[in-house]
């Protein structure tokens, strides 16, 4: 029997993601890239519909009947009470939280008896969230120009975030293309505005990827200074550098892996960002495929690099200079964990209070942050 349009590409997704190892935002948006007949509508439908089953996957499984398929997966979704199968106690506790049970544990070990808490909102849709760039205007004109024609509201935490109630296509609007906003959500709005810039200071954003962070805290510099955007990844510091040029932020330079250039900044820098490639468990509602491909032994590959970044970058810093040490995980052993292993192995002291941003419904992602001064 022949399946109608969108159930023959929701099926289709389903079966074509599981046989590669693309991160699910950037296979979905791919294939609909190369599927253009697949209308907005459609296209809503069909990527709600995989994130939720991506989400509850755990969950669809148990209901269903060996063996497994996408087409009964599909079947028992439309059909499961979600909120109700997940409060049932005679379900065990991973399963109804729809997560993986090794990982279900170590956010038991983090959480307490709020493990579930915490994994049933990271099965929630995330809040559609844009930052202003202040370097082009204000929160204030931005909010009064989206607010005719979009349902948003005003960040509570962040002084630059504008929230979004429906997701849309930012990269149309004349206002991106202008370089007014950029798509980042309110915790790490937070956490980069820890970084307390003077005019004229040298920023190493050694784990910079596309400029998200440097992007964020910017306009402190007003065009002063330089920063440095160092990242292993090409491909990440090309698309840094159109951002950077979209937001009009012109003193910047790029710096790949083992540039020769970079050892000229040893001992100089002002301040070193450190957002380190971590487990993304605060992130969880944009990325929900993370968990089900997530090991243990990843977590502990993650944590010797986090300690090899921080060596490898110490010795940029200056004397009285400051390093930013930044996560999206919840987990203690990429967090306070780390803090303890720097103090005791390098010459800093924190200079401000750790800052633990948890995952909230309808709110923001969950952060860490560490600010260390160098003695």
């Amino acid at each position: 029997m022949k399946l109608p349009f969108k159930q023959y590409h929701l099926l289709l997704i389903l079966n074509e993601f599981n046989k590669q190892k693309a991160p699910l935002d950037v296979f979905s948006s791919t294939y609909f890239r190369k599927n253009k007949a697949i209308g907005s509508k459609d296209r809503k439908y069909i990527s709600n519909m995989v994130y939720n089953m991506t989400r509850w996957n755990g969950l669809i499984e148990y209901f269903c009947t060996k063996p497994i398929t996408n087409e009964k997966k599909i079947k028992v979704f439309e059909n499961l009470n979600i909120s109700q199968a997940s409060q049932d106690k005679t379900i065990k506790e991973h399963i109804r939280c729809s997560f993986p049970e090794e990982y279900y544990s170590l956010i038991k070990e983090e959480y307490k008896d709020n493990a579930i808490d915490f994994c049933l909102t990271s099965n929630t849709k995330a809040p559609t969230t844009i930052r202003v760039n202040l370097l082009k205007t204000t929160r204030d004109k931005l909010f009064d120009v989206f607010k005719k024609n979009y349902k948003v509201k005003k960040c509570k935490f962040s002084n630059f975030g504008i929230i979004f109630e429906e997701k849309i296509n930012f990269f149309a609007l004349k206002e991106f293309k202008d370089g007014l906003f950029e798509i980042q959500d309110e915790g790490s709005q937070i956490i980069s505005d820890l970084i307390n810039l003077k005019k004229d200071d040298l920023v190493l954003d050694y784990c910079a990827g596309s400029g998200g962070k440097t992007l964020a805290f910017a306009h402190k510099a007003q065009n002063k200074g330089q920063f440095f955007l160092h990242d292993v990844r090409s491909f990440a510091l090309k698309e840094a550098k159109k951002r950077l040029k979209r937001a009009s932020i012109e003193n910047a330079q790029f710096k790949n892996f083992n540039d020769s250039t970079l050892k000229l900044l040893k001992n100089k820098i002002d301040w070193l960002v450190l957002d380190v490639p971590c487990s993304g468990s605060g992130t969880l509602r944009r990325n929900p495929d993370m968990k089900w491909k997530f090991k243990k032994e990843n977590l502990d590959n993650l944590v010797s690099l986090q300690k090899e970044i921080f060596d490898l970058s110490f010795s940029y810093v200056k004397k009285g200079g400051f390093i930013a040490y930044f996560t999206c995980s919840i987990f203690s052993t990429e967090n306070e964990n780390q803090v303890k292993y720097f103090l005791k192995n390098y010459p800093i002291k924190l200079d401000q209070e750790i800052i633990r941003l948890p995952v909230t419904k309808d709110g923001m992602d969950g952060f860490f942050a560490a600010i260390f001064k160098k003695l």
